[in-house]
């Protein structure tokens, strides 16, 4: 995993990292279409994002797909 991906909690689903405050709807997606990819991954802990909620309060940020030379790409935006 490329190291500006580090967060704080990582998960291993079907032979994929899921790195960070992932939503559900992508690591969802992310086994329905199963791209050949290592994983996806939130940096930080971005406001809003699950598990990060501050009431109405949020941040954009993207969700992203790494390989495992360290190419990235987005996967989704929120």
């Amino acid at each position: 995993m490329p190291e500006p991906l580090y967060a704080c909690h990582t998960a291993f689903v079907n032979g994929y990292v899921i790195e960070g405050h992932v939503p559900a709807a992508d690591i969802q997606r992310l086994l329905r279409d199963a791209p050949k990819i290592a994983g996806i991954a939130v940096a930080g802990m971005p406001v809003g994002s699950p598990g990060m909620e501050m009431g109405t309060a949020s941040e954009h940020y993207d969700v992203v797909a790494f390989n495992r030379d360290g190419r990235t790409h987005v996967f989704a935006r929120h």
